[in-house]
């Protein structure tokens, strides 16, 4: 399918022009046609305008920056995105493209079953995929949504597609099956392949199964993308050895996702692995806390891995769960550096259970005590525990339920700003859309990434934001001519104010929309324009591009 629109020819007059490669002197005005950028001409000049074979939307940029559409390089929005609250989220950070397939869970290859019940909480449901794998997938974006999708080929949909349920080592056939779905995935358009170490099923999949899955994308230029095993922070070393490992023995090109731990840690785990000649990327969003299902960090995955209904059988089994109580609740410590006081550091953000509206934004550690109170009116009431309420939300919710996720300590804007300055940073929200207290970093993040690095720390100049928040991504992930402000590239692109943009969402207010990006353009189409949705949908599944190189353009590159 070529990138291009039906729409007519859109002329952007007055900008400031800001890529990875630098800023332009003066301000510009930008013909956008046949979903390229068609001309870039000085403000009020003639070229521009003598391009035009027809009239032209014209969008007084009034000295505002314009800047390649960002990427999302980590997301949940796949099936989302077809929600106008959620396009409208995305598009007042800036955000015109998302990566799915995250975290080795996703819809494709298979019906999408597995995925939709096991990640519930987080991705939710498609609402047109049935089947028909990646490629299926990838085609029901085109046309129908104002954004960008790409994907990763989700390596625990794989397993469970051929193993099904199994915690057990693949056959060499079961294996071959597994390699022939990536193959079949990148084939189709895939950027790479995800992995979920501490999700069910990939937490059962061992090295060698994971270099074996990622040869047949380091033939085709992929990447593999992991939420790496341990819970990152201080228990970080461990999953790099094991990535590095993956990466030695076939060859792939490596992306850690949400890369969160102290800024010495990051630092220099990365270096270890440069020095051991990986090629290695990652993202961070810009807040301290996680967010993901409640059952990963608090029951064991020889359970969730089981069907929700047996699953839902044991947990309101009361034998079964006395058992839990006394065998597995004192082995935990918490995931990543949650703690022994883990019912104090996680937050319901979303519980599918009407009856338990009243908890949204209570730790579990409240919310018990809260229940508690609640029934103290009733004489057979008895008090609960955190544990008995977290295993009741659970039952009541069928498993659908998502926490924020504190850490003991928590990391101050500038050592925040010091991971993201990093060369190897990628702009990545992890950004989770249900719920109605969600983490804000869905509706923030890149927001943030701006104010915060550019604006209060000043650790990145306006060119090297674009390269963390577009730019890297467009390349590392071969999603075609992006990332850059030049005559002939796609006509992704945000016009942002450097004054007024900023994240409205926060731990408290998490619903809030991000300010300072008010018009958005997809393949030179208006998608946002005065802060709303236009409706149109010039979007499209983006299937990989081959690149040679994936290295930073120079200034001569630029248009």
């Amino acid at each position: 399918m070529t990138e291009n629109t039906t729409r007519g020819p859109v002329l952007v007059t007055n900008a400031r022009i800001v890529d990875e490669t630098g800023e332009r002197p003066g301000l510009h005005d930008v013909l956008l046609d046949g979903g390229r950028i068609a001309a870039i001409d000085a403000a009020g000049g003639r070229d521009a305008r003598a391009t035009l074979a027809h009239p032209a939307t014209v969008v007084d940029a009034a000295g505002r920056m314009l800047m390649p559409g960002f990427v999302d390089a980590h997301s949940h929005a796949d099936g989302a995105v077809f929600d106008p609250e959620v396009q409208l989220a995305l598009l007042r950070q800036g955000v015109t493209t998302v990566i799915g397939g995250q975290d080795g869970v996703g819809y494709a290859p298979g019906d999408g079953a597995y995925g939709t019940e096991y990640f519930a909480a987080i991705n939710g449901r498609h609402p047109n995929y049935a089947g028909g794998g990646i490629g299926a997938l990838l085609a029901g974006y085109d046309g129908t949504t104002p954004l960008n999708v790409a994907t990763l080929v989700p390596a625990g949909t794989v397993r469970f597609a051929v193993m099904g349920r199994s915690t057990a080592a693949p056959s060499p056939a079961e294996l071959d099956e597994m390699r022939e779905l990536v193959a079949s995935g990148l084939a189709d358009g895939a950027v790479g392949l995800s992995t979920g170490l501490d999700y069910v099923p990939g937490v059962f999949a061992d090295a060698a199964e994971l270099a074996a899955l990622a040869r047949p994308v380091a033939a085709a230029g992929g990447v593999y993308v992991t939420h790496m095993r341990g819970g990152y922070e201080a228990n970080s070393a461990a999953g790099i050895d094991e990535i590095g490992a993956i990466a030695t023995a076939s060859g792939v090109r490596v992306h850690v996702s949400h890369f969160h731990a102290t800024p010495a840690i990051v630092r220099g785990e990365l270096a270890r692995l440069a020095e051991a000649g990986v090629d290695a990327s990652f993202d961070a969003y810009p807040y301290t806390r996680g967010c993901s299902i409640l059952a990963m960090p608090i029951l064991p995955a020889e359970l969730t891995v089981r069907p929700a209904a047996e699953v839902l059988a044991v947990l309101a089994d009361p034998a079964e769960r006395a058992r839990l109580r006394a065998d597995w609740f004192p082995t935990i410590t918490g995931y990543a550096s949650l703690g022994p006081d883990w019912p104090a550091m996680l937050t319901l953000a979303h519980i599918a259970a009407p009856e338990y509206d009243w908890a949204h934004g209570l730790t579990l550690a409240e919310a018990a005590a809260t229940s508690a109170r609640r029934g103290a009116s009733t004489a057979s009431a008895e008090p609960i525990d955190a544990i008995d309420f977290a295993l009741d939300v659970l039952v009541a919710s069928r498993l659908e339920v998502n926490v924020v996720m504190a850490v003991q300590h928590e990391r101050s804007d500038a050592e925040l700003a010091e991971i993201l300055s990093h060369p190897a940073a990628i702009g990545g929200s992890d950004g989770i859309f249900l719920g109605r207290h969600p983490h804000p970093r869905a509706r923030g993040s890149f927001a943030r990434y701006l104010s915060l690095l550019v604006g209060e720390q000043r650790a990145l100049g306006w060119p090297d934001a674009s390269a963390l928040v577009s730019g890297r991504a467009a390349r590392r992930f071969g999603l075609g001519e992006r990332g850059l402000v030049r005559e002939g590239a796609v006509a992704d692109l945000v016009l942002v104010d450097p004054v007024r943009v900023r994240a409205g969402a926060s731990y408290a207010a998490p619903l809030e929309l991000a300010a300072g990006i008010d018009d958005v353009f997809v393949a030179g189409v208006p998608v946002l324009a005065d802060g709303a949705l236009t409706g149109a949908t010039p979007g499209r599944g983006l299937r990989r591009a081959r690149r040679a190189v994936d290295a930073a353009p120079t200034s001569e590159g630029r248009a």
